[in-house]
């Protein structure tokens, strides 16, 4: 069989082997026959080829299949020569020089030795992303089951998984560097005026009688003793309860002040104190049910109460940003992450066991310098009214490390849960 076209052709055709194609200006005698794949007889003209034609892959045969033999003329052509009439253009398959590619086509940049490639831009590999997105988020290897970090590192209220109590404490201390001008005015109207005037109330009714020995040896309470330790504390626990929707709008305000101003969304003082008043009401009563609770349990036995005051310490951010079942919620928090709540708990505590410190020589102070009656005499009292005043302004700290802690503590569980930034807290606030 010869290798050069018919008489009167002009076109190339592919070779039969691997070598070059043949000379066709080559002078050779006529050949004895058609060549494969070529209609009519010996002198007829071929049609003109398709220069954008897909290239015919023979099918490959399975495992264990006979290898069939080869064709004389190869199916497909070779890199450079044009392409079967009435195929289309495989990706990447690149057409001769002049040629004009059909309509709706773009070529991809491939491989043209092997006639396909990926479209520009896409995945070089299963799995891969696509040029400029993200890789797709893994789960951490020591990280909690179903975690992924989706949690910015730099979100400045939620503390990241796994980043410890100094990612936790970072955050306390930039929540006070951030907001602290208007958390301090909320805290001293909402926490430390009433504190001031419960502290003054004590100045007056508290009993200044001591019990006295009688004839026996044995000491005898004086005349009405009784009756004002249950006065004051009547008065005490009045006024707490007359305060505490005060103090629970106090907390409202102060959360959504942390969490509006962690998302870089404005929050001014009147408009927290307005979200306050809001949830005042459902926030006194469940802090009435958590005090109910830690009463109990310090009554059967101090570390009950403790460890109850511990458990449910986050009820207050679970009723504001979810409010609903606060003190389950709470529990389970403290339960499912027990070391890590209860070391940030303590944190906050210790602050809170400093201001009671501080308000226990505060009042040594004064029981030192005005008398155990310090309102027998007028300027007795004003001076004892003014270092109570003091003393319940010093506590204002605490009171701000309180509420900064807790939120910070709560955002962090959530965090743990799944996903979370600060934009989507302070939208949960409402």
């Amino acid at each position: 069989m010869s290798d050069l076209p018919p008489s009167g052709s002009t076109e190339p055709v592919p070779p039969a082997t691997s070598g070059a194609p043949a000379d066709p200006t080559r002078s050779t005698p006529s050949a004895a026959g058609p060549v494969p794949g070529q209609s009519g007889s010996t002198g007829s003209p071929t049609p003109a080829a398709d220069p954008w034609a897909r290239p015919v892959v023979p099918e490959q045969p399975g495992p264990g299949a006979s290898q069939p033999a080869a064709p004389a003329t190869p199916t497909a052509p070779a890199p450079g020569w044009p392409a079967p009439s009435g195929a289309t253009p495989a990706p990447g398959w690149a057409g001769p020089e002049g040629a004009t590619p059909p309509p709706g086509w773009s070529p991809s940049v491939g491989d043209p030795s092997t006639g396909w490639g990926w479209p520009a831009g896409g995945p070089g590999y299963p799995g891969q992303p696509m040029p400029g997105a993200p890789y797709p988020a893994q789960p951490t290897p020591a990280g909690h089951y179903g975690w992924y970090p989706a949690v910015d590192p730099d979100d400045p209220l939620v503390t990241p998984p796994h980043a410890g109590v100094a990612g936790w404490f970072a955050r306390c201390t930039g929540t006070v560097r951030r907001s602290w001008r208007q958390l301090l005015p909320i805290v001293l109207l909402t926490q430390c005026v009433p504190a001031a005037i419960i502290s003054v109330l004590s100045l007056y009714l508290v009993p200044t009688d001591e019990p006295v020995t009688g004839p026996d040896g044995a000491p005898v309470l004086p005349d009405g003793y009784l009756e004002h330790v249950f006065a004051f504390y009547g008065v005490v626990m009045l006024a707490a309860l007359l305060f505490g929707p005060v103090q629970a709008a106090g907390w409202g305000a102060g959360t959504w002040v942390v969490a509006r101003q962690a998302a870089g969304e404005p929050a001014g003082l009147g408009a927290a104190l307005r979200y306050g008043l809001r949830r005042a009401l459902g926030l006194w009563g469940w802090t009435i049910v958590a005090s109910l609770l830690i009463t109990v349990g310090a009554c059967l036995c101090l570390l009950p109460g403790v460890y109850v005051g511990f458990a449910v310490a986050l009820f207050g951010p679970v009723y504001l940003f979810e409010r609903q079942e606060p003190i389950g919620r709470a529990w389970r928090m403290f339960h499912q992450r027990f070391g890590m709540v209860l070391g940030r708990v303590a944190l906050v505590m210790c602050a809170l066991l400093a201001a009671t410190v501080l308000d226990l020589v505060v009042s040594t102070v004064s029981g030192v310098v005005f008398g155990a009656d310090p309102t027998s005499a007028p300027g007795t009292t004003v001076g004892a009214v003014a270092l109570a005043v003091v003393g319940a302004a010093l506590a204002a700290p605490a009171y701000l490390a309180q509420l900064v802690g807790l939120v910070v503590a709560y955002a962090e569980q959530r965090a743990q849960e799944g996903p979370v930034n600060a934009a989507r807290l302070a939208a949960e606030l409402g």
